[in-house]
């Protein structure tokens, strides 16, 4: 039986127990006053028949209203519109910078990875007539590096490129889906596919099949793990939580997927 047990890369465990000792995400839930047994003024649990009646008199019925029309272009701070990110992700990718970068599969072109309202200098903040720009993050995968692009809105103009190494910021959904791919197809991964076997009588052969998190992994910092992880940081490397879709979770935390490298590696 100790044997069976200790087969596979990790048991299947209940999602409960995991979600617990990774500290992956942890919500708070906030009771209104009548849900938790609180005293409330007009109708709580503490108040009389007539006072709930009253209170029920007085509430107006809800109204759904639509979401306000978005423009084509936001004013000051506001968030950038739907219509300003795509413009400023079409803007940040030149013909020489798609042609000369690789995403996370090998594809031209960079990984991209974020699109947010770049910030203020300290002498543009408080004046009037704020410009809008966006940055507009990415990896490339061919020179391992983070590239961060800022989009001047209104003249359509790319005004500053950052290129720096050794940064890793955390992975996109779609890295993550990646990573499992990997996983899936590296005789490392067989353990993954005999638990996910065990906990639904299928084959895993797809990453749509897992629910997948991922989080980076870098060597040293205590923990320089062995001589196969020894360029994670220089590299894209990432530790996965997953889960079957609707499912246990399967423990895949001492594997770390080089994402730049495509290569497995165990933790000891």
């Amino acid at each position: 039986m100790r044997e069976l047990m200790h087969r596979h890369l990790g048991k299947v465990v209940a999602g409960a127990a995991v979600a617990v000792t990774a500290t992956a995400v942890m919500i708070g839930v906030t009771l209104p006053g009548s849900a938790s047994g609180e005293e409330s003024h007009g109708g709580g649990p503490q108040g009389s028949a007539a006072e709930q009646g009253q209170a029920a008199a007085r509430q107006l019925p809800g109204v759904v209203e639509s979401a306000p029309e978005q423009g084509r272009t936001g004013t000051g701070r506001d968030p950038l519109t739907d219509d300003e990110i795509k413009r400023a992700q079409t803007l940040a990718v030149s013909r020489d910078f798609r042609a000369s970068s690789e995403d996370v599969k090998g594809a031209k072109g960079p990984q991209r990875l974020s699109t947010d309202l770049a910030e203020l200098s300290p002498d543009e903040v408080g004046t009037s007539g704020t410009p809008r720009r966006a940055e507009v993050t990415y990896y490339d995968y061919r020179d391992d590096a983070y590239v961060i692009k800022t989009v001047d809105l209104a003249s359509g103009k790319v005004t500053g490129t950052e290129t720096q190494h050794g940064v890793q910021p955390p992975p996109t959904r779609d890295e993550a889906k990646e990573a499992a791919r990997l996983l899936i197809a590296d005789k490392l991964g067989k353990g993954l596919k005999e638990d996910f076997k065990d906990a639904t009588g299928k084959e895993l052969t797809r990453p749509d099949q897992l629910t997948v998190n991922g989080f980076v992994y870098r060597a040293g910092e205590g923990n320089p793990g062995p001589a196969a992880v020894a360029d994670c940081g220089e590299h894209r490397c990432v530790r996965l939580f997953t889960r079957v879709v609707n499912g246990p979770w399967i423990d895949t935390r001492k594997l770390v997927i080089d994402l730049s490298a495509h290569k497995i590696a165990r933790l000891s």
